[in-house]
């Protein structure tokens, strides 16, 4: 079989270019997603770098409903991966509690990322609200409350793919996503570490009807770790901006 044209990448190398695992290269070729080829008696993957380009840039399964959800008076598209800022505990919950609130309304998968100290305040949060009903949603595994166990990117990337592939297989057409960042951080090597993650979901997540809320408290990150999360997170540049500035 003749190659295409372009600088051709091994398993290894699409890996790298992706910031995923060569796992997930496997998976997203084996399904379909990822256009390549075999070479060789052994059948060797190889990817065409302006595939992997233009895979970074595609857009999510037909199955996420054309309209979007709202946050904050924002029509937000699916998927999306947005940065919220926020300097207050009560500006940190402004947006995020209505958004859960609704996908669990709604009957859609609403994951928070974080520990027990933050699943306690949403929980005294969301109880509150009218129509919320937190006891049948969690039985139901509609608000799950997400840890990492291993503490590095790869592991993190490989733990979101199983959640919305298990979420598409029931059929569901919105995942809901909120990450508590100062509290996700306890669960990484390193900060370096987590912010290397969130670079890798950026690519990883357009394959899925994700809408994902990344929490960052501005007290607890200095200004270099939020410039790298803003530049991680582009979508937050093609809405009204300010709305996520709490």
């Amino acid at each position: 079989m003749r190659a295409p044209p372009g600088r051709l990448l091994n398993t290894p190398e699409a890996a790298r270019f992706l910031r995923v695992s060569q796992a997930s290269i496997r998976r997203w070729s084996d399904s379909g997603l990822l256009p390549g080829f075999r070479v060789g008696r052994r059948g060797e993957r190889r990817f065409n770098e302006s595939d992997l380009l233009a895979f970074v840039h595609g857009t999510s399964s037909s199955q996420a409903p054309a309209d979007g959800v709202n946050i904050g008076g924002v029509a937000v598209p699916i998927p999306t991966h947005l940065a919220t800022l926020f300097s207050t505990d009560a500006g940190g919950l402004r947006l995020t509690v209505p958004f859960l609130a609704d996908g669990i309304r709604l009957g859609q998968p609403s994951l928070l990322a974080g520990t027990d100290p933050i699943l306690k305040r949403y929980l005294e949060a969301l109880g509150e609200l009218e129509g919320v009903d937190l006891r049948r949603a969690r039985e139901a595994g509609l608000f799950t409350l997400v840890r990492f166990d291993e503490g590095t990117r790869l592991a993190a990337i490989a733990q979101w793919e199983r959640f919305f592939a298990g979420a598409l297989a029931k059929e569901q057409n919105v995942i809901r996503l909120v990450g508590e960042m100062a509290y996700v951080r306890t669960m990484f090597e390193s900060e370096e570490e987590m912010l290397s993650f969130e670079e890798a979901f950026e690519v990883m997540f357009k394959r899925y009807p994700v809408v994902a809320m990344c929490q960052y408290d501005v007290r607890q990150f200095d200004g270099a770790a939020l410039l790298r999360t803003l530049k991680a997170h582009p979508d937050l540049f093609g809405l009204r901006t300010g709305t996520f500035l709490n």
